[in-house]
């Protein structure tokens, strides 16, 4: 299992650490890194979870990484109501992902904490409750 200090080696972006840092302290929890076999996101992420839950997925990549939030049925109307106030980049992640079991997968690149760094923030509470 490799350290959270191995992936930010790999992925070489000062934002991933604040990202991380900033879930740990706002949600008051720890990353788990796992590793996925799952042919669609294969190799290790870095999850975080509260209460059973999983807030968020991190899948890292060189010089950015992925966030994975799921809006499931209990968040997709809450999400609705904001929509058009988040990053256009993300209302069209959003619009062009397809229902799958009620749920959406919205899987958002994250290369700086200008463009959509509060709004990934503003998902995950949300998918908090």
């Amino acid at each position: 299992i490799p350290a959270l200090e191995e992936m930010v080696e790999y992925i070489n972006n000062p934002v991933f650490l604040l990202f991380c840092n900033d879930v740990k302290t706002k949600y008051n929890c720890k990353e788990q890194i796992e590793f996925s076999s799952c042919s669609w996101e294969y190799g290790w992420n870095v999850k975080f979870k509260k209460s059973g839950k999983t807030l968020c997925t991190i899948y890292p990549r060189e010089n950015y990484f992925t966030v994975l939030v799921v809006v499931g049925k209990k968040e997709k109307d809450a999400v609705k109501a904001i929509l058009q106030e988040f990053n256009p980049i993300l209302r069209d992640i959003y619009c062009q992902t397809k229902d799958g079991n009620g749920q959406r997968w919205l899987m958002i690149d994250l290369e700086d904490k200008e463009n959509m760094y509060s709004d990934i923030f503003r998902l995950i509470d949300i998918r908090r409750g």
